[in-house]
């Protein structure tokens, strides 16, 4: 994680995100839940945006799903296109 002050002065922490990330996106299952087995690039908005909410989950699958969760936010999503296997 990475800390840094915005333009408001309030402290934030923003994941540094890898490249390798994105691969990991298109190649990694969603290991519960109800979307289990569908890999995490592929979970629909309304999932990763619960988690927003609600909390993501703790380790790597928790990092993914919140690296996901800001790329379709943010209408990103065409960017794994060429990552897809």
């Amino acid at each position: 994680m990475r800390v840094f002050v915005n333009g408001s002065g309030a402290v934030c922490e923003s994941a540094v995100m890898q490249a390798e990330d994105l691969l990991k996106l298109v190649n990694t299952p969603m290991p519960f839940g109800k979307h289990k087995g569908v890999l995490i690039a592929d979970l629909p908005g309304n999932y990763l945006n619960w988690f927003a909410r609600e909390g993501f989950p703790k380790g790597e699958v928790g990092r993914l799903l919140q690296l996901m969760q800001e790329i379709d936010h943010n209408g990103l999503k065409d960017l794994l296109r060429p990552l897809r296997r």
